[in-house]
């Protein structure tokens, strides 16, 4: 891990999920407990099938949640930005983490003890609540990725997946470009399609004036166009 200034660090209090509902004494309890960690591009957060012993925060940057199937094959599962919480799911289930996460470039994330975590949660119900919405949002989320991956083309498939990168992480000043640079194996990967069929795909939206490129960066030309394909699978 390499740290780093980070002029867009949030502090905990703005992004902390719950913190409206903690006491003063639980805000003192949490932040005095808080680890702030730096990592790499690249760098790998935590393994799938480690023993957890944190909640985090992502607090800067961006990141992969991803697991490998079969043949190595990767799947990345969700992407996280400013503020989503993770890797809290083994701790309330007292197992291991079931997906490996890896940061996409320069990424800060705040750390707080597994035992801390559970004990706000064990004597605030509005707290544990959050969470519980916390958990069935990624619930819904993911029943509806498995459909879309599973049951659409492998047009809707991307185009959705530029879609739902534009709603995660907006666009840059230009109003087009999405802001995220992602491989074309991240690409494929969080499309459930090969890097070649990706490649193929991208260069068919960027022939029909949907998309335009430029190395990483994907831009925008025809939304109307990207959502009915999405819709149509």
């Amino acid at each position: 891990m390499v740290k780093k200034s980070n002029s867009d660090l949030k502090p905990v209090e703005e992004i902390f999920p719950g913190w409206d509902t903690l006491n003063p004494d639980e805000r003192r309890f949490i932040k005095s407990n808080i680890v702030t960690q730096y990592y790499k591009k690249g760098e790998i957060i935590h393994c799938e099938g480690d023993e957890p012993t944190h909640m985090m925060v992502l607090a800067s940057g961006k990141a992969k949640v991803y697991k490998e199937g079969v043949s190595n094959q990767v799947q990345i599962i969700r992407m996280l930005k400013v503020g989503n919480p993770f890797s809290y799911r083994g701790i309330i289930a007292n197992g291991t983490y079931n997906t490996t996460v890896a940061a996409l470039e320069p990424t800060v994330i705040y750390q707080l003890k597994g035992s801390v975590f559970t004990s706000v949660l064990r004597h605030n119900n509005a707290f544990c609540f959050r969470f519980l919405e916390e958990l069935a949002t990624d619930l819904a989320d993911s029943d509806s990725r498995t459909i879309n991956l599973s049951q659409k083309h492998i047009r809707g498939r991307l185009a959705e997946t530029l879609l739902f990168l534009k709603k995660n992480y907006g666009l840059e000043e230009d109003e087009a470009t999405i802001n995220i640079y992602l491989s074309r194996e991240d690409l494929a990967n969080l499309s459930n399609m090969t890097t070649s069929n990706a490649i193929r795909t991208l260069s068919s939206f960027a022939n029909e004036h949907i998309i335009a490129m430029d190395g990483r960066k994907l831009k925008i030309i025809d939304e109307d166009k990207l959502k009915k394909i999405s819709k149509l699978g």
